[in-house]
């Protein structure tokens, strides 16, 4: 699965390949296969990289436009 909101959130952060994989504690090429679609991403990675760029995982899996995260507190159960 592609996620191209991986590479526009990355680019409009002004980072690079590598400053995101040093975050994500991977090599670039595995994280440059995230981006790509070539090999899926682990949750636990879409969760920290929604953390970093204060965003929703929904919004990095391209459930949603918005890129607002969500107050998990005043949540809907």
């Amino acid at each position: 699965m592609f996620f191209q909101k991986l590479e526009d959130l990355r680019v409009d952060h002004d980072k690079t390949q590598q400053e995101i994989a040093d975050i994500l504690k991977c090599k670039r090429e595995v994280y440059r296969r995230y981006e790509k679609g070539i090999r899926g991403i682990p949750v636990w990675a879409v969760i920290q990289l929604a953390d970093y760029y204060k965003t929703s995982t929904d919004y990095i899996l391209g459930r949603t436009d918005d890129p607002k995260p969500c107050n998990s507190k005043h949540a809907a159960t």
